[in-house]
């Protein structure tokens, strides 16, 4: 059985052996320091940690202040109000000037189970891709989490980096992480399934079933959507043909939709998605809510073995 860990104690973790290592980084949180685990920053740093209380626009405009004099600046709160109800200082504050500001957002995708549509975000990929100078990463367990707060707090310019509430399991032997460099988790030329977050656990279940009935599916962890693994995406899709893309995220432009733009300008074939398609989330525990969205791995099974020829 893989370990399972929540990326958010990860997150919290990471940020404390950083901040030995930093003085210059700086956590702010917006009165959510609990569920995010920047709370293990603030008890350890308490003069490098500011609550903003329940005013995410300030606070992300505050992070610009701080990092246009030099502050490495982590932010963090839930997903859908560090994408949504600060889009406007995101854009404006802080991806327009190109400042060192990483939004570490958690509680992201329909995973975050009972507390409902106003706290599942499904848009936010969307958001900060038409974002110029924003680098985003979803990484796919605990130990990738470690390894993308590592990297957005040693490469400059603004991150997004998103993370989910429940326990995820760990993927083994993904290799080396790297930003902008996709991980081949299986290789195959049947079809290529491509996957970020917690997507990449259930598509790993549906690689091992779609063996046992001959196929061999190549699966690619995209952890990293900008800046995007071009070649891997373009090899796959000229060697298998078809490519199926699975995220917990509107089918719209999220993985799916950067998929679809490499192709249809490089070398067109087949995107078929696996993602939440044309409505909002609702209550419910996460796993009920993967299968009542269709995102577990019979699901991608099945869209394979719909397509393949």
């Amino acid at each position: 059985m893989a370990e399972q860990l929540y990326q958010r104690d990860v997150y919290g973790e990471t940020l404390v052996k950083l901040g030995a290592l930093d003085k210059n980084i700086v956590v702010l949180d917006a009165d959510l320091s609990s569920s995010t685990r920047t709370n293990l920053f603030a008890k350890k740093f308490p003069d490098r940690f500011f609550n903003f209380g329940v005013a995410e626009q300030n606070m992300v405009a505050a992070a610009a202040g701080l990092a246009s004099c030099g502050k490495t600046v982590f932010v963090s709160t839930f997903a859908v109000f560090a994408s949504g109800r600060a889009w406007d200082q995101v854009r404006l504050a802080v991806s327009y000037n190109n400042f060192n500001v990483k939004i570490v957002a958690t509680h992201a995708g329909i995973t975050v189970g009972p507390d409902g549509a106003s706290h599942q975000a499904l848009e936010d990929i969307a958001l900060m891709r038409v974002l110029p100078n924003m680098n985003i990463i979803v990484p796919c367990d605990g130990p990738q989490t470690a390894e993308a707060i590592i990297a957005a707090a040693s490469c400059p310019g603004p991150f997004y980096v998103r993370l989910g509430r429940p326990k995820i399991s760990t993927v083994e032997n993904k290799g080396e992480f790297k930003l902008g460099q996709a991980q081949l988790l299986t290789g195959g030329d049947n079809v290529t399934i491509v996957a970020c977050g917690i997507m990449v656990s259930e598509a790993l279940s549906a690689v091992k079933n779609l063996a046992a009935k001959g196929i061999k599916a190549r699966l690619i962890n995209m952890h990293s959507i900008r800046p995007l693994d071009k070649a891997i995406i373009l090899k796959a899709a000229r060697e298998t043909k078809l490519i199926i893309v699975c995220e917990e995220h509107n089918t719209i432009g999220g993985l799916a939709s950067s998929i679809d733009e490499v192709v249809a300008e490089n070398f067109p074939v087949k995107v078929l998605r696996v993602g939440v398609r044309n409505r909002f989330g609702q209550s419910g525990e996460p796993g009920e809510l993967l299968k009542e969205y269709n995102l577990t791995g019979p699901d991608i099974e099945k869209a394979v073995l719909s397509n393949i020829s």
